[in-house]
């Protein structure tokens, strides 16, 4: 079976660490999206990345950069939509996506996705407790496009909402206390994640 090609949704800025693309910051010897490629591209086919504004600041990575395909950027559901339409022109049947600001999103993420026939997001959780809910992590048939289309113009904007009445299933990543699928948001986010790449072993830069 080929692999399902994968898109990094990047539209989320930096607001509290100083503006910019969260993606772009320093984490070990590269960026957070060096570590987020990293960690994906054995898992998947093509990789693509959903940012809106000028492409060129993302040249670097040497990915086909998508724009969301509709307008004013109405959040991640918008990415989606995008990476559906890119997977699509591929002929590709369904598409991964997963969240630019998240580095250390498990290595079995995409194996674990395809025990599921039809949609699937991912939550994490402790043994006993409720799970969380990740949905901008999820395996997405590109034949949900024109419903999610449909849905944005309608004024749709929450991802979990729409999976569910989807009836995308939900993958339980369970942990014991260190959340694979911790983002960063703050500077003691960045600090903390800092930490965990200088021992983080999947993580190699050339």
């Amino acid at each position: 079976m080929s692999k399902h090609p994968a898109v990094i949704l990047a539209g989320g800025k930096a607001s509290r660490l100083g503006g910019g693309d969260k993606g772009l910051l320093r984490l070990g010897n590269g960026t957070v999206l060096d570590h987020v490629i990293a960690r994906l591209t054995p898992q998947c086919g093509p990789i693509a990345l959903n940012a809106n504004g000028d492409p060129s600041r993302f040249k670097g990575l040497k990915l086909p950069v998508l724009p969301d395909s509709e307008a004013e950027q109405p959040g991640p559901l918008a990415g989606i939509l995008a990476a559906m339409d890119w997977a699509a022109s591929l002929g590709a049947s369904s598409v991964v996506t997963v969240a630019a600001d998240t580095p250390f999103f498990p290595r079995d993420l995409v194996a674990r996705f395809e025990q599921h026939d039809g949609g699937v997001i991912a939550a994490s959780g402790i043994a006993g407790e409720p799970a969380s809910l990740h949905p901008v992590f999820g395996l997405w048939p590109t034949t949900w496009r024109e419903d999610l289309r449909r849905d944005l113009r309608a004024g749709e904007r929450k991802v979990r909402y729409w999976a569910r009445q989807h009836g995308a299933a939900e993958e339980v990543f369970l942990h014991g206390g260190a959340d694979p699928f911790f983002n960063i948001n703050t500077p003691e986010d960045l600090r903390q994640a800092r930490a965990l790449a200088r021992g983080d072993q999947c993580f190699r830069m050339k």
